[in-house]
């Protein structure tokens, strides 16, 4: 073995290596697992704060030579991920929730139900767990984006989720009759939340994301109130009298003292087949409300119809078309979230012990 493999010079080698979201070394975050030393080869696991980290390959790299430049003939370095929970205290739940995100907009039209469920696959596609809770009551569209008919049979008193692709998902719309009208005041609204959260076997999950209706009223008072959230989505279009109600919903989850995750602006453009780009309701607005805001801008969604056939076909566009333009930006934005909720999550906090072995 050669003199300089221990695992203190590989230690001291690793924390020169910066996790780029956190902006703190792998060694101080405590992300170095099962470090083993054979002779000159090396082999150890990066604990990621998501599967959705979108720097990963950069992470990996940055290891590996770290570890190379002390002579090693071979390093073996292993991705692994383990979701830090936010340490919100979520007693209506039976089975952990480690993380939940929801996701609003001022007004209704603004494609909110799509990014949710667009998101929720997403992340899911990474390996983490994850549910999707349609507190949309109103206007219950989740399950006909998922292609979901039915709740699977109850378990004693417990609703049991519908499954689709790799996540849990409830709404009402598995509970009413197609096309039944919900006439509910508030308190009505507030008791199918808090059951949704509470009479759900949702087992253990890395993120529940949340699709709130539009506005600022009873919905998102009571989700916020029964469900301490990790952080919250905006979605707005780039048009004046959308930013104006994002604006609003976006104060409002300030107010109830929710973390603004950041701003999503969708429909953004049009791109038509001569090269040309088409900006159909305006221009930069997203953005604006985001600076306006001192908020993250995550990203702005073209406008495409595999977005329309796919919401309705029950095949969400990040599934039947992953390497379209709109997918990959929905891809990218599921990654920034997931990257804002570890950072708050963490906090500066070290939870991740160190495993090595000789």
């Amino acid at each position: 073995m050669t003199d300089k493999l221990t695992q203190e010079s590989i230690l001291a080698a690793l924390s020169k290596v910066q996790e780029p979201e956190l902006h703190k070394d792998l060694v101080t975050l405590n992300m170095v697992r099962n470090l083993e030393i054979a002779g000159d080869n090396v082999s150890f696991t990066v604990m990621l704060t998501t599967p959705a980290c979108p720097l990963r390959g950069q992470i990996e790299k940055e290891a590996k030579q770290a570890v190379m430049a002390l002579g090693a003939k071979s390093v073996q370095v292993k991705l692994d991920s383990d979701v830090p929970n936010d340490g919100r205290m979520r007693g209506l739940v039976n089975m952990p929730i480690r993380n939940a995100i929801a996701v609003g907009s001022g007004k209704g039209g603004v494609g909110k139900s799509t990014v949710a469920v667009n998101l929720a696959v997403a992340l899911a596609q990474t390996g983490a767990r994850v549910g999707l809770l349609d507190a949309d009551i109103y206007g219950p569209n989740i399950p006909t984006m998922l292609g979901v008919e039915k709740l699977p049979p109850p378990n004693g008193n417990k609703l049991v989720p519908a499954q689709a692709y790799g996540l849990k998902m409830i709404s009402m719309g598995l509970l009413v009759k197609p096309g039944q009208p919900l006439i509910w005041r508030g308190p009505m609204l507030n008791s199918a939340i808090r059951q949704f959260l509470g009479d759900v076997e949702w087992g253990e999950l890395d993120y529940l994301v949340v699709d709130l209706p539009p506005g600022t009223g009873d919905a998102a008072l009571s989700l916020a109130q029964a469900l301490p959230l990790s952080g919250a989505v905006i979605v707005t279009l780039p048009q004046l009298v959308s930013l104006e109600d994002a604006s609003r919903g976006l104060q409002m989850f300030r107010a109830l003292e929710v973390p603004i995750l950041g701003v999503i602006e969708n429909m953004s453009f049009l791109d038509l087949p001569d090269g040309t780009r088409m900006d159909i309701f305006g221009s930069g607005g997203g953005e604006q409300l985001a600076q306006a805001t001192g908020t993250l801008f995550l990203g702005k969604i073209p406008i495409d119809q595999n977005v329309r056939i796919g919401g309705d076909s029950g095949k969400p566009v990040i599934v039947s078309n992953p390497d379209s333009p709109v997918a990959k930006v929905l891809t990218e934005i599921a990654q920034k979230v997931a990257a804002q909720i570890s950072i708050a999550a963490l906090g500066g906090k070290n939870e991740l012990p160190i495993n090595i072995v000789e």
